[in-house]
């Protein structure tokens, strides 16, 4: 049986994931659906981050190996935990089945200035290096989310992501591995050998919609585009994410028949 792994992006965790976790199990049924910490980060904090995208999916892999969930993987990820992805069915593409990228972008293909929006470095730097955790969590929420950090419940998910940084704090030297490892990474040229769903929010404060529309362009594979969402598309609208995700699923299976 196919496994979905779960990916999140820089300086975040599989809490992070929320009730997405059961629109998604719920999504895709009887598949099991398996939500990873990247080293440095949640449950792995005391960790060094890795050096390298690579090397996060070797440990991706290892993981799920020590779990009990041997390949094929379908993989869902977000933002850096894309990148992990991409590396991982360069280097393994008879592991990985299908993968779903959302809101990502890789270098040489984006550039810099679309990757991560210039006007967020000031904010990013001051409340990465001096501030408290409260208001780390808080700048997330509102350069990742649109949606959510207006609605009624946004002072409950603020709450808990505050719990969660204070649980398993993320160190700064992991911050900054993790930043230089996304920065550094290269994504092959060509196009993947597995199916790819590529998802962008048109809003995203974070990272231009642009770098997913070029990659779709690249690859000649699907994108679909969420008109108000943040960069957090699972968080603000997860059950637009799970539908398209069924739906796409669906089309790549009749294809393949």
């Amino acid at each position: 049986m196919t496994t979905w792994v779960l990916l999140r992006g820089l300086i975040r965790e599989q809490r992070h994931w929320g009730e997405f976790l059961d629109l998604f199990q719920a999504g895709v049924g009887t598949q099991p659906v398996i939500a990873l910490d990247l080293p440095g980060n949640g449950s792995l904090h005391g960790q060094d981050s890795p050096a390298t995208i690579e090397a996060m999916a070797e440990h991706c892999r290892a993981q799920l190996l020590a779990l009990g969930y041997p390949p094929p993987y379908r993989v869902l990820a977000l933002s850096l935990g894309a990148m992990v992805a991409v590396a991982w069915s360069e280097h393994h593409p008879q592991e990985v089945e299908k993968m779903v990228l959302i809101n990502t972008s890789l270098a040489p293909l984006n550039p810099f200035y679309q990757r991560l929006r210039p006007v967020n470095y000031p904010g990013l730097i001051r409340d990465g290096v001096f501030g408290s955790t409260a208001q780390k969590e808080r700048h997330i929420l509102d350069l990742t989310s649109n949606l959510r950090r207006n609605a009624g419940d946004s002072p409950m998910i603020l709450a808990r992501w505050i719990d969660y940084a204070r649980e398993y704090p993320v160190s700064l030297a992991n911050s900054l591995r993790q930043l230089r490892a996304a920065v550094r990474f290269r994504a092959p040229l060509g196009t993947p050998k597995v199916p790819v769903l590529l998802m962008a929010a048109e809003k995203d404060k974070l990272v231009d919609a642009q770098c997913s529309v070029t990659l779709a362009q690249r690859w000649q594979c699907e994108l679909k585009l969420h008109a108000s969402a943040g960069h957090d598309l699972p968080l603000d609208d997860g059950a637009w994410v799970v539908q398209r995700v069924k739906v796409w699923l669906s089309s790549t299976e009749l294809a393949q028949r």
